[in-house]
């Protein structure tokens, strides 16, 4: 059954859009602090579309993230009481807030770090980092780091695939993704046990 191959090729006219940049900007704010969905799902395909903007859009991206983290962490300051009770009734989120607070405890600068290269929920550490009064500094610059790193490197598969990246996907894309439907069943099927 082909259903993603439509949907690939809708993404890929959509990163072409003039307007594509301004999306994925508000994507990756939104995403740092409160919307679940992270701007690698943007950023991958609007690369991989023009791979000579690859570099433009991964800053794009790792600004707009890093200015939504402090978005985040103004909630965690001065809003944390009204999310709380979001956070709770929803437990991954609030065990990973609990597991944030135990790692800033621990690693500080690195906690914050971690968590903007990697697929843990950022927007939750940002949170946090306002919460425990993290130093805005430290803060900032960790995040600009961590998510640097992140969307610089998946801007970096992408012009390193270009077109032929981009062809193989299309041939291949309804395998792969039937493939993932399988993976995430699978490890919630692992996850609920």
């Amino acid at each position: 059954m082909r259903i993603f191959s439509p949907l690939y090729r809708r993404v890929m006219n959509w990163s072409r859009h003039p307007r594509a940049p301004w999306f994925l900007a508000g994507l990756s704010f939104a995403e740092s602090s409160f919307f679940p969905i992270p701007p690698d799902v943007m950023l991958a395909p609007m690369a991989l579309a023009r791979p000579d903007r690859a570099w433009r859009l991964a800053l794009i991206t790792t600004l707009a993230s890093v200015a939504g983290g402090l978005l985040g962490y103004a909630i965690g300051q001065f809003a944390f009481d009204l999310v709380q009770p979001w956070l709770e009734a929803r437990p991954r989120y609030w065990q990973a807030y609990q597991q944030a607070v135990d790692w800033f405890g621990r690693y500080g600068f690195w906690a914050v770090f971690v968590a903007g290269f990697s697929p843990i929920p950022y927007k939750v550490f940002t949170i946090a980092a306002g919460v425990l009064s993290m130093a805005l500094l430290p803060f900032a610059l960790a995040s600009l780091i961590g998510r640097g790193a992140r969307f610089f490197l998946v801007a970096a598969l992408m012009r390193l695939g270009g077109a032929r990246m981009e062809a193989a996907l299309h041939r291949h894309v309804d395998r792969l993704g039937w493939a993932v439907v399988a993976a995430v069943a699978l490890a919630l099927l692992i996850v609920q046990r």
